[in-house]
């Protein structure tokens, strides 16, 4: 950071373009490499903490196979104990995705999901790979793989970012809206009538939250593939299914045009500020933007800047009057994240960079946009048609609306 800082403190009014260029270019190296240092920190920690779950469930294992007096037989392994979730998925793909072909207990392991004290190490398949010794895996349930693929993708189908909405049916929601921020009371005159033509009457209005449908197409897969990979197929699926749906999620709920599809947050915010330049943003810029938000939207938990990465790294080179970076960094131990001007931001590459004409940097209480939720995930596999292969895809129903257009606003490039 000190190394970073240095490199753009030495470009002065004074300094040659050439010069400029260059100290840029160091600085954004430099920032580069801090990036990726962050991220590893990150994977470690999650490697520190799989880990320490590893080796809790590990010890309440042993605690289970212990003999107790004469008796040797071990915990877990007395007959009639129910079947392998590995096994049922399998039995599950292999008829049709029918839960008919299942029996009752086998019904309930799949709702119950996977056991995290059933970690199986298993030798897998060696066919197609170039190891021999093969591996461990321990298998998850797909929907959840899914759902976390998506939040992964893009801040908008995230509820710590947005107000999430969760509904069985896709029957369409009305949401009451109501803007009373401009009406002030008025001051009362002794002995006098109160005024009464209406003119301090509230006005209501009304959202519509619908659902729309978004699928991953069809993935067509070998028998010989989901009966001899099962674990890996299972895992892989659920990242790829959950990062396609998820990355149509949040590009619609960012800039989808409400005809059709939901109203994207870009689309249904408001200009905030004017930048003067097309392909540039200062601080005066940000303050103003900011300031564009009334304080009572400032004060909410989800209150956040919203850009994609290219327009994060621009932000990082700017100063403010003292010559302080506006950006400050986090500490991913502590749980504190980075901010800019004090206020957290998320990253949507779904949003468009710095350029003459777009919206590139949206302020304001993401609390007020509302995503809709309809139902979880579903998972289709097709049989017959592809017999003796397997076809697998995913499908989603959403919707999205910015329940008060001054909470959040954009800031748009000449």
């Amino acid at each position: 950071m000190a190394q970073a800082r240095e490199a753009l403190g030495e470009i002065t009014k004074n300094t040659d373009e050439a010069r400029s260029a260059e100290l840029e270019k160091r600085h954004d190296d430099i920032m580069a490499e801090f990036d990726k240092v962050e991220k590893l920190i990150e994977r470690e920690q999650r490697i520190a903490d799989a880990e320490a779950r590893i080796a809790a469930a590990a010890e309440e294992e042993r605690k289970k196979q212990r003999p107790t007096g004469s008796d040797t037989r071990q915990e877990g392994q007395a007959a009639g104990e129910k079947p392998e979730y590995r096994e049922v998925f399998y039995k599950y793909l292999s008829r049709g995705a029918s839960l008919d072909e299942l029996t009752g207990e086998e019904r309930e392991v799949l709702r119950e999901g996977v056991r995290l004290d059933a970690e199986k190490r298993v030798q897998v398949s060696t066919q197609g790979t170039s190891t021999t010794a093969g591996g461990y895996t321990v298998p998850v349930e797909l929907s959840n793989q899914i759902i976390k693929s998506m939040k992964a993708w893009g801040p908008m189908y995230d509820e710590d970012v947005c107000t999430v909405i969760s509904t069985s049916t896709g029957v369409t929601i009305k949401i009451p809206t109501v803007d009373d921020t401009a009406v002030t009371a008025v001051q009362h005159t002794e002995g006098t009538a109160m005024t009464d033509d209406g003119g301090k009457d509230v006005t209501f209005g009304q959202k519509s939250l619908e659902s729309y449908g978004y699928d991953t197409e069809w993935v067509k897969f070998s028998l010989e593939l989901a009966r001899d990979s099962i674990f890996n197929m299972e895992s892989l699926l659920g990242s790829l299914l959950g990062e396609r749906l998820g990355r149509i999620a949040n590009l619609q709920l960012t800039t989808g045009d409400g005809t059709g599809d939901p109203n994207g947050i870009v689309t249904a915010s408001t200009k905030g500020k004017d930048a003067a330049a097309a392909a540039a943003v200062t601080y005066d810029e940000i303050i103003d933007l900011v300031h564009s938000v009334d304080p009572a939207y400032r004060q909410s938990p989800k209150v956040r800047f919203m850009f994609n990465d290219l327009t994060l790294a621009a932000l990082r080179k700017l100063k403010d009057g003292n010559g302080s970076y506006i950006w400050t960094h986090g500490d991913v131990q502590n749980g504190v994240p980075s901010s800019i001007l004090g206020y957290r931001y998320s990253v949507n590459q779904a949003m468009d960079a710095i350029a003459s004409g777009k919206k590139s940097i949206l302020f304001g209480d993401f609390g007020k946009y509302f995503v809709r939720k309809v139902g979880s995930p579903m998972i289709g596999v097709k049989r017959e048609s592809y017999w003796p292969d397997l076809g697998i895809a995913g499908l989603i129903y959403l919707d999205g609306e910015l329940g008060d257009t001054a909470a959040v606003k954009h800031l748009l490039q000449p």
